[in-house]
């Protein structure tokens, strides 16, 4: 087992004057498991590539444990990879998939038997193992490729978009064997995904990516509680953060005809009298009638018990979509007009120049 570093490491792919990955530095502790997430485009599997040998640094440097790896072959670095298209050898039953790593490197027969029943007990393959891949579904294939990763005992896992090729019951089941899994084995992890419920999910620590910079690194809990910015508020929780202009006003933010509580010496350190104020669909209050923000409801979603609320409002002469979380049985309708205020203790301010966070942490 070993922890992974970033150390200023750099991707600057020839031809481009933007670098796909610029001066990232990361800590990944010994057994960890760490997630990167972000849009498409925003350097995750970039960095996940150049941890595994697979793109050159142009900058910086990688260490596994102790050991610079900048320069090292990927077949020398003690990784393992597991790839969104699972990558299974046709010809071959699952056994010889998952053993085909140990033959190669000479491992004798007998401990490759081993090896490969001892994994294939963990991921309830033992049913499949003189099965050829086009026998399995999408889900077994997806854990033989897990197993081929387990049998060579790396000191780091790698993982690109495994889940994505999966339906989305199957995606939600196989999240939690994998997480679960890691736990178990205590091997160091970096999961690269685009889905951010899979990363709070699955992720011991998030790291987020916006076009190659990394924007905030920390626990699911950080991140929803306390984004640092903008960026992260908006990207972080499903559905989004409403994220619109507000005044700063005596007590807080004006919030339609009301007021969001925010303490004067957070707000006074904006250079003006606006900020972008944030607060998520689960902490806005709905009523029929009273002070608040007047939202015309668009549609509801019913989730069940739960339901989110989608409608408009005019902030500043401007359109402000809104989501709200509601009673699944008992919501306004379509058409209604409502009025929202949010839960006073979980109201977020960003700078609006910079979309830096402004307000301290969330009270739970």
């Amino acid at each position: 087992m070993a922890s992974v570093t970033f150390d200023q490491a750099t991707r600057l792919y020839p031809g481009s004057t933007v670098p796909a990955v610029d001066k990232i530095d990361l800590e990944v502790a010994d057994g960890e498991f760490l997630v990167l997430v972000g849009p498409s485009g925003c350097g995750k599997s970039t960095t996940l590539r150049m941890l595994a040998g697979l793109e050159e640094v142009n900058e910086g440097r990688i260490l596994i444990g102790d050991r610079d790896v900048t320069d090292v072959p990927p077949k020398d670095r003690d990784i393992a990879m597991v790839f969104q298209n699972y990558a299974l050898y046709p010809h071959m039953t699952v056994a010889e998939n998952m053993g085909f790593a140990l033959k190669i490197a000479g491992i004798g027969k007998e401990e490759r038997a081993q090896r490969v029943l001892e994994a294939a007990k963990l991921l309830d393959l033992e049913p499949y193992l003189g099965r050829k891949p086009k026998a399995l579904s999408g889900g077994q294939r997806q854990r033989v490729a897990m197993g081929r990763a387990i049998v060579r005992q790396p000191q780091v896992f790698l993982m690109d978009e495994p889940l994505s090729n999966l339906d989305a019951k199957l995606r939600a089941s196989t999240r939690t064997q994998i997480a679960s899994l890691q736990r178990r084995l205590g091997v160091t992890t970096v999961y690269v995904t685009h889905d951010q419920i899979e990363a709070l999910t699955m992720g011991d620590r998030i790291a987020v990516l916006k076009d190659g910079i990394l924007q905030q690194v920390g626990t699911p809990r950080d991140l929803y509680e306390k984004p640092a910015n903008v960026f992260v508020a908006g990207f972080i929780g499903s559905p989004a953060m409403n994220l619109f202009p507000a005044d700063v006003v005596d007590g807080g933010l004006k919030f339609g005809t009301a007021v969001a509580p925010v303490d004067r010496e957070t707000l006074g350190t904006v250079a003006g009298r606006k900020v972008t104020v944030g607060v998520r669909p689960e902490d806005l209050i709905v009523a029929n009638g009273g002070e608040g923000l007047q939202v015309e409801v668009d549609v509801v979603e019913e989730l069940g018990s739960d339901g989110n609320l989608y409608g408009h409002t005019e902030v500043d002469g401007q359109r402000v979509d809104i989501v709200a979380r509601v009673d699944g049985r008992v919501h306004p309708n379509a058409g209604d007009r409502v009025f929202i205020t949010p839960k006073p203790a979980h109201v977020h301010a960003f700078d609006t120049e910079s979309g830096a966070r402004l307000t301290p942490a969330v009270v739970a």
